[in-house]
């Protein structure tokens, strides 16, 4: 079977530039099928098309509501991207359900970038996905979100095939052409070896975490576990959400939840306010820790809000200036952290609560800039009151979260939670 690659384009504006870059991907893999999918406002009647408005128009629901070709040209530039993001989304999915597809590939502006954005992040981790955009050199958090979009700068405007587009559009041909014969392979090998599939493990770390996360890790790796590591950044904490709701991950050592402190207090890290739903909601084994609650994450120094310039800052990297958490801020936390678990557990005694008693960073720890005993015992305190009377175990430990001792025990606990997890789902 051939690679099967899908690119989104708005055919109406952009036909020319979309129509060398599948020739160019051609050029590098000269079997590969190309679904070209037109995401334009005016209807392209191009043989090159796949799949046209005309098409994409049947993916609405069956309503009142429903628009024809007229109606969608004449919507607000806002509405018409809306629309068509969802309708292509819903395309893409479709076409994932019937027949492999090995990559996903896109060219154009914001409007085009805002539209393959919404499907690409619909798509499977995993699954190439490579986006030629002009505004991919500002803040791409939106444009990325959660997925693992590859972008490339088109420098120049997907407006006239000059020598730079050119150039541009010819390396991406070759990056999605590669990405999907990389992918094909994998694919291929993972169906030979789905009797071998182990337990997946996900973990939150920051870099004060690191001790913890990494002896944990290995322990896991040492017991027969695959584990994935996020990085406590606000997408990190989001990203692994989104692979335990889509049933990617079988347990969870949520190790580092300092993206609640970035949520409460507004920082730059914050995973949103569903942090901590998805294991618990799911039932899968799930323990949570303290990690990094000592701090809230802001950028450069001269950006700290001006109702923080007094409090304990530490400059973690010219990009990264860190807060210490007040003794107050930390009562909020344990109290957050407390009510969200108790509200979502389906099964609690599948969920856990880890509270180290000595410190919960590398920077909290006696001499560090940071270690504040009346601070971290009102976090533990505040988030142990919110545990009684419920059937979450809530342990303390006289040490730090880096101590090896902890991390060795907290592994060892989640790999208990999950022969009892199993158990229960064979019985």
């Amino acid at each position: 079977m051939p690679p099967h690659i899908v690119l989104l384009g708005t055919c109406d504006t952009k036909l020319p530039e979309l129509l060398y870059l599948r020739c160019r991907i051609l050029t590098h893999s000269p079997s590969a099928r190309i679904t070209l999918i037109d995401v334009g406002r005016t209807p392209s009647s191009d043989p090159a098309v796949t799949i046209p408005q005309s098409q994409l128009l049947e993916y609405q629901p069956s309503s009142p509501t429903r628009l024809d070709a007229d109606a969608l040209q004449n919507l607000p530039r806002g509405e018409l991207l809306d629309k068509i993001s969802k309708l292509a989304t819903a395309c893409l999915l479709d076409l994932l359900s019937e027949d492999p597809i090995h990559g996903v590939v896109a060219a154009g502006g914001s409007g085009n970038t805002s539209v393959a954005a919404a499907v690409m992040q619909a798509c499977p981790v995993g699954l190439p996905k490579l986006l030629v955009s002009t505004v991919a050199s500002g803040d791409v958090g939106p444009i990325v979100g959660e997925s693992d979009i590859c972008l490339m700068y088109s420098v120049v405007d997907v407006a006239g095939l000059n020598s730079v587009l050119r150039s541009v559009l010819d390396n991406a041909a070759g990056a999605i052409a590669g990405m999907a014969a990389a992918y094909k392979v994998r694919e291929e090998e993972k169906a030979k070896e789905e009797g071998e599939k182990k337990i997946q493990v996900g973990i939150t770390m920051f870099g004060v975490t690191t001790p913890c996360v990494d002896v944990a890790r290995k322990r896991l790796e040492e017991n027969g576990c695959e584990v994935y590591v996020f990085h406590a950044t606000g997408h990190g904490g989001r990203a692994m959400e989104r692979l335990v709701d889509e049933g990617a991950l079988d347990a969870v050592l949520d190790v580092t939840t300092t993206e609640i402190c970035d949520h409460l207090f507004g920082g730059n890290m914050s995973a949103g306010p569903d942090r901590l739903l998805a294991a618990a909601e799911r039932g899968i084994p799930y323990i949570v820790s303290l990690g990094a609650c000592d701090m809230v994450n802001f950028g450069p120094r001269d950006t700290v809000p001006e109702k923080f310039k007094d409090r304990n800052l530490l400059v973690h990297n010219s990009m990264v200036t860190l807060m210490r958490t007040s003794e107050e801020e930390c009562k909020q936390v344990g109290a957050w952290i407390g009510e969200r678990l108790k509200e979502s557990a389906k099964v609690p005694s599948m969920v856990q609560v880890w509270m180290p008693l000595h410190g919960v960073s590398v920077l909290d720890v006696e001499g560090a800039p940071f270690h504040d005993p009346k601070a971290d015992e009102a976090l533990w305190r505040s988030l142990g009151r919110k545990m009684e009377g419920s059937e979450i175990i809530a342990d303390d430990w006289p040490m730090n979260i880096n101590d090896e001792r902890f991390a060795t025990k907290i592994a060892d606990r989640l790999l208990q939670l999950i022969l009892t997890h199993e158990g229960s789902l064979c019985s």
